[in-house]
């Protein structure tokens, strides 16, 4: 007789400004038909009964982490929080790490000149940076849900784990730009371009499945042609 265990992991997509983990496992033993009582050797018993206790263990662990709930602070009530997006993380620099949370939500840097700067962190939520400059700049770990970035630059930027969920980045310059595990669903990709753009294979797909993208963008990001 031979037991299998069967886990099932059930992951759900957090709603916008909230990040919350849900992983539910659960454990069975099945017995093959062929097999009889009779033949389930103490050793094979033993050896079930581990792997048993071991998916527990995850289902426990599961349980844990659909527990834990992260939301988004309420928005900074600094008047002169906008401001810091001028300067940026100078102290955690593409780690994110920073004295004080990079709290750009809702901010405008409309037509800004953000040339290098390292916004590793930063929430960016709803802010207004269309036609901005941001070339050379770090985007790691970025919230960007909703920012309406049309027309920005993001020459030779780093977006690395940016959120860019339901954004406008319609136009963007993303020329020679490193991507990697960005989010874009609902994102405006239309017309963007993507010239030399160094991009993760998981995010090509992702970029690919977006509607938005379309004829010489395509191309650029490397979509198979539709057939």
């Amino acid at each position: 007789m031979s037991l299998k265990m069967r886990p099932t992991v059930v992951a759900k997509r957090p709603a916008p400004f909230t990040r919350r983990a849900i992983v539910g496992v659960t454990c069975r033993a099945q017995r093959s038909p062929s097999t009889t009582s009779a033949a389930f050797s103490a050793p094979a018993a033993t050896t079930a009964a581990a792997s048993l206790l071991g998916c527990l263990a995850a289902q426990l662990l599961g349980a844990q982490l659909a527990l834990a709930e992260f939301r988004l602070p309420p928005i900074d009530n600094d008047p002169h929080r906008c401001e810091r997006g001028y300067v940026g993380n100078t102290i955690g620099q593409a780690n994110a790490v920073s004295d004080k949370l990079l709290d750009l939500r809702q901010c405008s840097y409309r037509g800004a000149d953000l040339h290098g700067r390292v916004l590793a962190g930063a929430l960016l939520a709803e802010a207004d940076m269309q036609g901005a400059n941001l070339q050379e700049a770090v985007l790691t770990k970025a919230y960007a849900v909703n920012v309406n970035m049309a027309g920005a630059d993001l020459t030779n930027a780093v977006v690395d784990r940016v959120d860019f969920s339901g954004a406008n980045l319609r136009g963007v310059r993303f020329i020679n730009t490193v991507v990697t595990g960005a989010q874009f669903e609902g994102a405006d990709l239309a017309e963007s371009v993507w010239e030399d753009a160094l991009i993760g294979s998981q995010d090509v797909g992702k970029l690919c499945d977006n509607p938005t993208l379309t004829g010489e963008s395509r191309a650029q990001v490397g979509c198979r042609v539709r057939k």
